[in-house]
C-alpha cells in the first residue's frame, strides 16, 4: 500500500509541561468502593506507539476513558496534549482521534458520506473537506467502495474506514481500543501497515490489544496492567529480557506430564504447567533438548516472547 500523508509532522512535538503527549501521575479510579485503577503512573512520548495490555478487568478501558475525559478520575493528575484532564478534555479531544473497540459507523450512509459528515463536525467545508475525504478514502484503500453502504463492507474494510474517520482532523494523537479484534490475518496485517505508516509520519498512537504479537510488532513501549496497577512498563524487548529466559520449550500430553513428574530438581529449566501443557524456560536449551530427545517426546522450541511475559506477570488462570 502506498503511503498517503495524512498528518502534520509531530515527531518533535513538545507539550506545555514537558516532552510527552500524555502523562498520568498517581491516577486513581474507584467504582462502588472498589479500586479499578490504582494510583498508576505512565507517560506517552511524542511519535511513539504506546501499548496498554492486561487481562479482562485490569483497568485498561477505564484508564483510556479517563485519558479521553469521558470518566472523571478520583485522584491523581492527568494531562493529554498539554491539557489538564478532565478540565479541558474538550480542547484535547479536538486534537486527537479515537478508534473504538466496536465500529460505530452510520449504516444509513455510504463510505464517502460517513467521512463527509464526520468532517463537518470539525468545521471542514467545500474543497478542503472534499480533498480530506479523498485522502482518507485512498488511505483506507476503499476507492472502489466509496459509494457503497456500510453493510456491504467486510470487517476489515469497516475497521479501515473507522481508522480513516479518526484521522479526519489530522490528530496529533490516535487512541485505538483493540483495533484488530475479530479480523482475519490478512485484514490485521493491513491495519498494522496503516498504523506503522501513521507512526512514520509522526503521529503518536496509544492502543489496547489482547494480541501479544500485535503489541510486540507495533509498540515502542508498553505498560502491562493487572488488577488496576501497572506491573511492568518498558519496550517489548526489554520486558522479555528482564522477565523471561531466552529459550522456551513447549511439551504436552500425558506422556510429557509423566516425564516432567519424574524429573529431579536438577532439570535446568523452570517449568510452568498450563492444563495438559508445560512450558520449560531455560537459559541454555541444549541440556533440556537432550533429555527430551532421549525420552522420545515431541516438543516445540521457540524464543521467549511478550506473551510469556504477560502470562508470567498476570497469571495463567482464565478471567471473564
Amino acid at each position: 500500500m502506498d503511503t498517503v500523508a495524512l498528518t502534520d509532522d509531530f515527531t518533535t512535538a513538545q507539550t506545555a509541561d514537558g516532552p510527552h503527549i500524555a502523562r498520568a501521575c498517581r491516577l486513581l479510579k474507584r467504582y462502588d468502593g472498589q479500586t479499578v485503577v490504582d494510583h498508576i503512573d505512565l507517560e506517552v512520548r511524542p511519535g511513539e506507539c504506546f501499548g496498554l495490555l492486561g487481562p479482562n478487568g485490569a483497568g485498561k478501558t477505564t484508564t483510556l476513558r479517563m485519558m479521553l475525559g469521558l470518566t472523571p478520575p478520583d485522584g491523581g493528575t492527568l494531562h493529554v496534549l498539554g491539557e489538564p484532564i478532565p478540565a479541558r478534555a474538550r480542547e484535547a479531544r479536538v486534537r486527537l482521534g479515537i478508534v473504538p473497540q466496536f465500529d460505530n459507523l452510520d449504516p444509513d450512509f455510504t463510505v464517502r458520506e460517513n467521512l463527509t459528515t464526520y468532517a463537518g463536525y470539525f468545521g471542514l467545508k467545500g474543497d478542503a473537506r472534499r480533498r480530506r475525504v479523498d485522502e482518507l478514502i485512498a488511505f483506507a484503500n476503499l476507492g472502489q467502495r466509496e459509494n457503497m453502504g456500510i453493510d456491504s463492507l467486510s470487517g476489515g474494510m469497516k475497521r479501515r474506514l473507522t481508522l480513516a474517520r479518526a484521522l479526519i482532523n489530522r490528530p496529533e494523537l490516535v487512541v485505538l481500543d483493540e483495533p484488530t479484534t475479530g479480523l482475519d490475518p490478512q485484514a490485521r496485517h493491513h491495519i498494522w501497515q496503516c498504523l506503522r505508516g501513521l507512526k512514520q509520519q509522526g503521529t503518536t498512537l496509544i492502543l489496547t490489544t489482547h494480541y501479544m504479537e500485535e503489541a510486540e510488532r507495533l509498540c515502542d513501549r508498553l505498560a502491562i496492567m493487572d488488577r488496576g496497577r501497572i506491573v511492568a512498563q518498558d519496550s517489548p524487548n526489554a520486558l522479555i529480557a528482564e522477565h523471561i529466559d531466552p529459550h522456551v520449550l513447549e511439551i504436552n500430553g500425558n506422556a510429557a506430564m509423566r516425564w516432567l513428574d519424574g524429573q529431579t530438581d536438577d532439570l535446568p529449566a523452570r517449568a510452568h504447567r498450563v492444563g495438559d501443557m508445560a512450558l520449560l524456560y531455560c537459559r541454555e536449551a541444549a541440556p533440556v533438548l537432550e533429555r527430551l530427545e532421549r525420552a522420545g517426546l515431541r516438543y516445540l522450541h521457540r524464543p521467549a516472547n511478550l506473551e510469556d511475559v504477560f502470562m508470567k506477570l498476570t497469571g495463567h488462570e482464565l478471567r471473564d
